[in-house]
């Protein structure tokens, strides 16, 4: 199936490395024009440049998700977004956040979660969604996880703000979707990511195969996974799919 988004703009958050550069990349493989957001202004614009130099339009948009006002300002800046994905997360690594039992924990432990994984979606959702109204076509994609679906032990926070994103979808695809925007979320499951890269290194490492041993395809997800989907979702042969979650993740558990 050939998806085609020539003339359409894609705002991809925490597009610097990753899900996040795999879906960006797909997308400008697709035709459209790419703005890759990262936290960190060299890496999104070192995928921008890649994205160039393979005769792709990309330009790099560095901010920051939880900062509303740096969101609304980026945005504005910008131009229109024809397709947002909020794939910028927080899973608890790099000091972002604490993992481990929900009665050990606090506020101070769950908010790194909230403000990426929920504040972070909302606040580029109001922030695209105005646009997409006004011009009658539009579409989000968010990037969560199967926690946030099914949930799981010591990770209770970080699967609430999923299972939060996920609800935001829903709501959003009832309001929207007169206006022709559609609204979906993808959960995935583990990764292959930089930041998963020291858990795969080793084929050998006990934590890695009992980990796959619960997966019924037994490898961890790549980026294009992920991006495969979201380039449909936003595509024109997706038009009546809204409010959906669709379980990406290697067969660990399966929608009902």
């Amino acid at each position: 199936m050939h998806i085609d988004l020539s003339g359409r703009r894609a705002l991809i958050t925490g597009a610097g490395q990753g899900v996040g550069k795999g879906i960006a990349l797909a997308f400008a493989e697709a035709g459209a024009e790419v703005l890759v957001n990262d936290l960190r202004a060299e890496r999104a614009q070192e995928v921008a440049d890649e994205i160039a130099a393979a005769g792709g339009a990309a330009a790099g948009v560095p901010f920051d998700v939880t900062d509303y006002d740096a969101v609304t300002a980026a945005v504005s800046d910008g131009g229109p977004v024809d397709v947002l994905v909020n794939n910028a997360g927080n899973a608890g690594r790099e000091g972002f956040g604490t993992l481990g039992r929900f009665v050990d924990s606090g506020p101070a432990d769950w908010e790194p979660f909230l403000r990426v994984n929920l504040y972070g979606v909302l606040h580029c959702a109001r922030a695209v969604l105005p646009g997409m109204i006004d011009r009658g076509w539009g579409r989000v994609v968010t990037i969560s996880s199967d926690s946030g679906r099914t949930g799981e032990a010591n990770l209770a926070a970080y699967s609430a703000s999923k299972a939060g994103a996920a609800g935001l979808t829903r709501a959003l695809a009832v309001e929207c979707g007169r206006y022709g925007v559609t609204v979906n979320t993808i959960a995935l499951g583990t990764m292959r990511t930089p930041a998963t890269e020291a858990l795969w290194s080793d084929p050998d490492d006990p934590r890695a195969r009992a980990l796959l041993r619960r997966y019924a395809v037994r490898r961890p997800g790549r980026p294009e996974d992920a991006a495969a989907l979201a380039v449909f979702l936003a595509g024109p042969q997706a038009s009546w799919i809204t409010g959906q979650t669709y379980p990406v993740n290697g067969g660990i558990s399966f929608a009902q």
